[in-house]
């Protein structure tokens, strides 16, 4: 079997890569940190005109009619440029809803962060995902919340107050999705630490020179590849123990990298003007999100035990 990308694949990669480089670039994700992580409603529209939420939907619903696979590439590159807003969630709920799938609705998911809702305030529909299967709801008609502060400033959240949401079943293809969006950052992080290292100079030479900092860079990119591998090869399988095994995998991968960024940059990594410390506090809010390392950790050691 051949798991390389075709080249529709990798056309599709491209144009959502170009289309977020000019609308969501660098400037842009600082305003939207300024404003509070609030929804940019143009450019989500954008994203619907272009089949972001509706690539799964078949093409006698006005979808690409495409899979998992294509989706995974998709989010990856939305975790690259550090797209904010319930994208997940949104592009799930174009399933039923199709304002979800042409950019018009912001939908938010009750149960991915248990007791916390991301963009609460800015959704028009929730989803509640529970063992009776998944349900939409106004917002409004949720159990009383309160605003908390969140650890990445562009995704402001929202707690339950009586308490936390029964335990849902996790749904495959979010768990995928969120890693795939772990991936992209991890080697975006990883191509702004190489990109950095060759710029610095110290002592009269770019510090990538240095062996300490050629072995963080060297450690960065085996953890994307080893993510890579594995969230392209569950996208194709649609194993949920190997999804699980993916998410574990492109959590660390995601936040290690972002960690051994800020490292190579130093006190630079802090600072507003970079971004490596918001791909940190991201990865922290996405490795909370539809499973957490845990729950991953007891799929994988389930799925061994059942196999001896």
């Amino acid at each position: 079997m051949d798991f390389r990308l075709t080249d529709d694949q990798r056309a599709l990669q491209k144009g959502v890569r170009e289309l977020l480089a000019g609308r969501f670039g660098p400037e842009a994700v600082r305003a939207a940190a300024e404003r509070g992580g609030t929804v940019d409603r143009e450019l989500w529209r954008e994203l619907g005109a272009a089949g972001f939420f509706s690539l799964r939907l078949p093409e006698a619903r006005g979808g690409a009619g495409l899979g998992l696979p294509e989706a995974a590439l998709v989010f990856e590159e939305a975790g690259r440029a550090l797209l904010n807003g319930p994208l997940v969630a949104t592009h799930i709920a174009a399933e039923r809803i199709p304002e979800a799938a042409d950019g018009t609705c912001v939908v938010t998911c009750a149960t991915q962060l248990r007791s916390l809702i991301p963009h609460f305030t800015e959704a028009d529909t929730a989803l509640v995902i529970d063992g009776a299967g998944m349900r939409t709801r106004d917002p409004k008609d949720l159990p009383r919340t309160r605003p908390v502060r969140s650890m990445d400033p562009l995704t402001p959240v929202h707690r339950i107050l009586n308490g936390t949401p029964a335990k849902a079943p996790p749904r495959p293809d979010a768990v995928l999705l969120t890693a795939a969006e772990q991936l992209g950052s991890a080697a975006r992080t990883t191509e702004t630490a190489v990109r950095y290292a060759g710029e610095r100079e110290q002592f009269g030479q770019p510090i990538g020179g240095f062996q300490a900092v050629k072995h963080l860079c060297a450690q960065m990119l085996v953890r994307t590849e080893l993510a890579r591998s594995a969230v392209y090869a569950a996208a194709v399988t649609g194993d949920f123990t190997e999804i699980a095994g993916a998410k574990l995998l492109a959590d660390e991968a995601a936040v290690r990298n972002a960690r051994d960024c800020l490292q190579v940059h130093g006190g630079m990594g802090f600072t507003w003007e970079a971004e490596v410390h918001l791909h940190l506090k991201r990865a922290w809010l996405r490795g909370q999100m539809w499973l957490t390392a845990a729950e991953a950790e007891e799929i994988q050691a389930d799925a061994l035990a059942s196999a001896l």
